[in-house]
């Protein structure tokens, strides 16, 4: 989107425009790359909703429960959006509109915002965009932000992470007071709600999780979560539940303040984990992964150090990889290429070193941890000098540093990549060196070189290029 579109968007959703918003959200649904310029240009602007998250097992009546609480903050003259996340359409892809149904009662209401949302096989209860759907709510005007998750089961509570007050719903008689027993379900509900309280069993479901809220040891400041029974279809119980949610609200900014800096941390882990692995699939080497996932599965290699390799741990470089030793360029004018190094960048220039063997002189020029050879042929039949005549000076080869020069070899024939040198031979210092052809490099003379010892360069060039 281009930024002048991006910028009528922002200004439509700030001023509450309902179509604005809705494109705000579908924008970031569909994952577009312009998405993050969007929900930044709008995020100092929120802060002020209050975002109240309703989750609990399918059938509970949670949508049921959310159209009254909308309608309770529609008569204190509160503006409402709800974010509710329902299964994605096996078909489409979309998502099956159950929740909405629920609350055709407020369709024309102007201060209220439904908006359903597809989960995609995002886990958790929740679709991914659906923090930053809520930040367009927040940024759009609304004061109270409604986000009902999927039906969900003992272990999925990230709405917790995305919410600033937790409604667990329960409904007896189904064994879901048992679920409520368990640990994910216990810590992250700050209100239970047994719905459906008509039915029989309901007493002894409260009883049953106020028992396990007693075992639970709490400090005399901290929130006690009240046990509430309600009936949303004729609406009973749900004046006690809103004053038990504002109760919670009354706490302070302290509270709220903790509880977003805590939600800040998971957001902020999840979106550079999503940004890590992107940029981790864009700069893998082609047919990289699957190496690796051969390697794993012969048993070469176990998963962490698979992952090691992949995130840039130790040990550092795939097998393969290499490092920049130096780049070797053929000169006619020693003295005015030094120059420009010299005098022109300041960097240091050594004086001349002759290799007999190789019919040069060198001079090294060290950039970083790699360095560029200036070559000089000191006869007229040297490799240097042919390239000269035929070519002109300008760059020679460049030489890359390899761990395993025969496996680096032996990977590059697999892929098909034309050789000089199938073996190694002999280099300078005692290293070992190899060429790819230059038609398999963009008409680059590419030399392997694997050193004798931990770092053995800068010994003279290295051994004889291909003519």
């Amino acid at each position: 989107m281009p930024a002048d579109k991006t910028s009528a968007l922002v200004d439509r959703v700030l001023a509450g425009h309902t179509r604005g918003v809705a494109r705000a959200i579908s924008f970031i649904e569909d994952g577009s790359a312009e998405a993050p310029d969007l929900v930044g240009r709008l995020y100092p602007r929120t802060g002020r909703a209050w975002l109240l998250g309703v989750t609990g097992p399918p059938g509970a009546g949670k949508s049921t429960l959310v159209d009254r609480l909308i309608a309770e903050s529609r008569q204190a003259g509160r503006k409402v959006g709800v974010l509710a996340v329902d299964p994605t359409s096996p078909f489409t892809g979309g998502a099956i509109l159950g929740d909405r149904v629920r609350m055709q009662a407020h369709a024309g209401d102007a201060g209220v915002y439904i908006r359903s949302m597809a989960t995609r096989g995002h886990l958790g209860g929740l679709a991914r965009a659906t923090g930053d759907a809520a930040i367009v709510l927040d940024a759009a005007g609304f004061d109270d932000i409604l986000i009902e998750t999927v039906g969900v089961g003992q272990d999925e509570v990230e709405i917790v992470r995305t919410a600033d007050l937790t409604l667990v719903v329960l409904v007896p008689g189904a064994g879901d007071e048992v679920q409520a027993l368990k640990a994910g379900i216990m810590e992250i509900a700050d209100i239970f709600v047994l719905n459906k309280a008509d039915r029989e069993g309901a007493d002894r479901a409260a009883a049953q999780v106020q028992a396990m809220l007693a075992l639970v040891e709490t400090g005399a400041d901290q929130w006690q979560p009240p046990v509430l029974k309600t009936e949303a279809t004729t609406g009973t119980g749900v004046p006690e539940l809103v004053q038990a949610i504002q109760a919670f609200r009354a706490r302070g900014q302290a509270t709220l303040r903790a509880r977003r800096r805590q939600r800040a941390g998971f957001r902020l882990r999840e979106i550079v984990a999503s940004q890590s692995i992107a940029r981790l699939d864009a700069a893998l080497p082609p047919g990289e992964l699957d190496r690796l996932l051969d390697a794993v599965v012969d048993r070469e290699l176990d998963p962490y150090a698979a992952a090691g390799r992949l995130s840039g741990g130790a040990p550092r470089r795939l097998p393969a990889a290499a490092a920049l030793d130096h780049i070797g360029i053929a000169v006619k004018d020693p003295q005015a290429a030094a120059r420009v190094f010299e005098d022109g960048l300041g960097l240091e220039v050594s004086s001349a070193e002759a290799v007999p063997t190789e019919r040069v002189r060198v001079r090294f020029v060290p950039i970083g941890d790699a360095r560029l050879e200036l070559l000089e042929a000191s006869d007229a039949e040297s490799v240097i000098a042919r390239f000269i005549a035929k070519r002109g000076p300008g760059l020679h080869h460049i030489t890359l540093r390899v761990a395993d020069i025969r496996a680096a070899l032996a990977r590059l024939e697999a892929a098909g990549v034309r050789l000089i040198d199938r073996e190694p031979r002999a280099g300078a210092g005692e290293s070992l060196v190899a060429f790819i052809h230059p038609s398999a490099a963009q008409g680059v003379l590419i030399e392997l070189k694997q050193s004798a010892g931990a770092d053995a360069r800068g010994a003279g060039a290295a051994g004889e290029a291909p003519r």
